[in-house]
């Protein structure tokens, strides 16, 4: 095990990586479902469920629990060169970026859909 292996795994790092993480977020989130580069959340939504994720949208959107979505799922429908620009943007590394996405994104989008159903801004 290489020296940069220790260090992705040490827990100071993760937890130094999850603080910044949840202090940028918001911030990325905004971004990624605002009037941004993807297009806002209806732009998001249609992506993910032209990408076979409809199951996982109806959830956030519906009323139920939330199924979850993997970082490589989100990056796919991102698209890799997005996921880079925002993880640069914000000085977080790639992986952590996606993984706190895919973690989040379900809760940003349930919390957008408070009735069950997407606003007409959105």
């Amino acid at each position: 095990m290489g020296i940069l292996d220790e260090l992705g795994n040490s827990p100071a790092l993760k937890g130094m990586l999850s603080q910044l993480g949840s202090a940028v977020i918001p911030v990325v989130l905004s971004e990624v479902l605002g009037n941004g580069s993807q297009g806002g959340l209806s732009a998001i939504v249609a992506k993910l469920e032209q990408a076979g994720l409809g199951d996982q949208v109806k959830s956030w959107i519906g009323t139920g629990q939330n199924l979850p979505i993997t970082a490589d799922q989100l990056q796919q429908v991102l698209g890799s060169d997005t996921v880079r620009q925002l993880a640069a943007k914000f000085n977080i590394p790639v992986d952590e970026l996606a993984k706190v996405l895919a973690q989040q994104l379900p809760a940003a989008v349930d919390h957008a859909s408070p009735d069950g159903k997407l606003p007409h801004t959105a």
